[in-house]
């Protein structure tokens, strides 16, 4: 852990468990703190695992003006979610992590740029997903036909320990194919290797020429480690992983607590460039 930037110029926030309740709302406290930021000259992108239609709610409410990146950095998109960059998961990786869930017996989501695909609409997730994401999925009995555009597959699962185990079998299977990396307790991402939420960072503060030293990321899951490798700041959520906690220069509250909105105030807001 290095001591955090004294200046900052740019926040990537994480979505879900540290910008929404976990009801997925908005509060009044994170719209504010989003507004205060752009006052103080400071931008904010969004990177999450969600597919690009995950985003749509976010734009008008947050005032998002710069770039942000869906499936943890597999595609970046412009605040009208036009795609700038996309980068598909192979094939090849797609059948294995198939297998793998099928042979573990979790639930199998694919994911392209604009369909949510499912083998089984009544499991155990699938409510809770078209709610966060505000999208139906379209059932499908095999995804053979989409793997050539793969931004993301899910495993799905109400048992957090098999998820666990899950994702060391795929992780070894995969080697250097794909990443595999649990954004929640119940949800199990494969994405492209090259596709982490550092990446995105950095290609996002690449598009606004602002140098990663002055960039303050905020996130609560293991998908978003690789983003705490390459800011110059590191904001945990209260209720983040342990893990994450230990490598971040601070933990705020929790999103219960308005978590997102007292970082901002207290962390961020007073290396405004502008301060």
């Amino acid at each position: 852990m290095t001591a955090p930037a004294h200046r900052i110029r740019l926040v990537v926030s994480d979505i879900d468990g540290t910008l929404v309740t976990p009801d997925k709302r908005l509060t009044d406290g994170v719209i504010h703190a989003a507004g205060l930021l752009a006052e103080a000259g400071i931008a904010l992108s969004l990177v999450s695992s969600r597919p690009p239609a995950g985003f749509a709610m976010m734009r008008e409410p947050l005032k998002i003006a710069s770039a942000f990146g869906a499936f943890n950095g597999g595609a970046l998109l412009k605040p009208d979610l036009s795609i700038i960059e996309e980068i598909l998961v192979p094939a090849e990786a797609a059948r294995i992590a198939l297998a793998t869930f099928a042979e573990l017996g979790v639930d199998a989501w694919l994911f392209t740029n604009d369909v949510w695909y499912v083998s089984n609409p009544d499991g155990a997730y699938v409510p809770k997903e078209r709610h966060t994401i505000q999208a139906e999925p379209v059932v499908a009995k095999t995804f053979e036909p989409y793997l050539g555009k793969v931004g993301k597959l899910v495993g799905s699962t109400k048992d957090p320990e098999l998820l666990a185990r899950c994702e060391s079998v795929l992780q070894q299977r995969l080697g250097t194919l794909a990443s595999a990396r649990r954004s929640q307790a119940y949800y199990l991402d494969v994405t492209p290797q090259i596709a982490t939420k550092g990446y995105a960072v950095k290609r996002i503060a690449s598009f606004l020429d602002i140098p990663l030293t002055q960039v303050a990321v905020i996130g609560d899951a293991a998908n978003d480690m690789p983003m705490f490798a390459v800011a110059g700041m590191t904001i945990a959520m209260g209720n983040a992983i342990d893990d994450l906690k230990r490598i971040a220069n601070f933990t705020t509250e929790s999103n219960e607590h308005d978590g997102f909105a007292v970082a901002m105030e207290r962390y961020v807001l007073p290396r405004a460039t502008r301060a």
